[in-house]
Order: C-alpha cells, then sequence, then structure tokens
C-alpha cells in the first residue's frame, strides 16, 4: 500500500503562494505529494520551484478530464480557484469520498452539497 499522501492544489495564483510554499516545507517529514494545477503551467511550476516533492500540472478551462481525475485520485484538494468554480470542484470530490479545503465563504451553491458530502 502506497504511504504516501497526495495534496492537489488548485489555484496557483497570489492567494495560494504562501500555502504551497508551507506544503511543500513540510512534504518530506510528512510523506506528502504535491502536485499544483493552474491554467497558467508556468505559474504553476514556478510556485512549485522544483521542489522534489511537486508536481505542476495545466488546468484545461475547456475540458475538465484531467482536473477531474487528479480530484478522484487525492487523498486532499484544496482549491484555490476562484470561488464561483468550488461548488464544480466539491461535487467531484465529493464523489470520489475526497475531503475538500476552500478559504472561500459558503455561498448556496457549496452549502446544497453539505448533505452529499456528510453521507459520502
Amino acid at each position: 500500500m502506497e504511504s504516501m499522501k497526495k495534496i492537489l492544489v488548485l489555484g496557483a495564483g497570489r492567494s495560494s503562494s504562501s500555502l504551497i510554499q508551507e506544503l511543500l516545507n513540510r512534504a518530506e517529514s510528512n510523506d506528502w505529494r504535491v502536485s499544483v494545477g493552474d491554467m497558467d503551467l508556468d505559474l504553476a511550476k514556478q510556485k512549485c520551484a522544483d521542489h522534489p516533492s511537486s508536481e505542476a500540472f495545466a488546468i484545461d478551462p475547456k475540458d475538465d478530464t484531467v482536473r477531474n481525475e487528479r480530484i478522484r485520485t487525492s487523498d486532499l484538494v484544496i482549491s484555490m480557484v476562484p470561488a464561483f468554480l468550488h461548488p464544480k470542484i466539491a461535487s467531484v470530490a465529493i464523489e470520489a469520498g475526497v475531503p475538500v479545503i476552500t478559504p472561500s465563504y459558503v455561498g448556496p451553491e457549496m452549502a446544497a452539497l453539505h448533505d452529499r458530502a456528510v453521507e459520502k
């Protein structure tokens, strides 16, 4: 059984900089693999800074296939994308039984997912 935990960070904008750095600082001692996805692959790579426990990948805004597969195969998803995208990400994660963290407020669409999340 693989012991390394896969942490998925979606969004590599300014608000995620400290988060990604802290995850990478703790990655080796906690046996974490940190994947950072963004529409701007170069930005995601910059945030990963060639850290050996990191991986950057591109998010295609017109095709959720890669993003959704990454969500399904992660142990934790941290959504740092704009708030209107959180419900789509959370829905995929709930179906896969993967916890999601987001720094955003809980709007009506996210609140509507609560019962499904608790049930899972």
